[in-house]
């Protein structure tokens, strides 16, 4: 099995380009140390720590629908349920993986495996 390093997401509403054109379908990159780390440089998150986010996902998303390239004028006019959607997913993608536990319902007799997240919720 092939370690992944990219992931397709699709936005929940999607951005409108200045054609009119809806980008929904996207890919996402595992982010890498400098991505994290050289954005602290940019004066527009010296003056606003909130704008790390922006420049961040600008380095992570390789793709957007039809889009030639993603910058920051991008992601600051995606509609906000999308950048929490983008925000959540590259949490998602980063994150370690998590525990998976063998389990049974008590109702049907199924058995399955759940991956566990930190909030203590299942995902089958």
């Amino acid at each position: 099995m092939a370690f992944q390093t990219e992931f397709e997401f699709e936005l929940p509403r999607g951005y409108i380009d200045e054609s009119g054109n809806l980008h929904k379908k996207g890919i996402m990159r595992l982010a890498t140390a400098a991505d994290e780390i050289l954005p602290m440089r940019d004066p527009r998150v010296q003056q606003n720590p909130g704008y790390i986010t922006i420049i961040l996902l600008t380095r992570v998303i390789t793709r957007l629908g039809d889009l030639k390239a993603i910058d920051t004028k991008v992601i600051e006019k995606l509609f906000t349920s999308d950048l929490s959607f983008l925000q959540d997913f590259y949490q998602r993608i980063n994150e370690m993986e998590a525990p998976r536990v063998k389990a049974v319902c008590p109702k049907c007799d199924h058995a399955f495996e759940a991956e566990l997240n930190f909030l203590g919720e299942t995902r089958e």
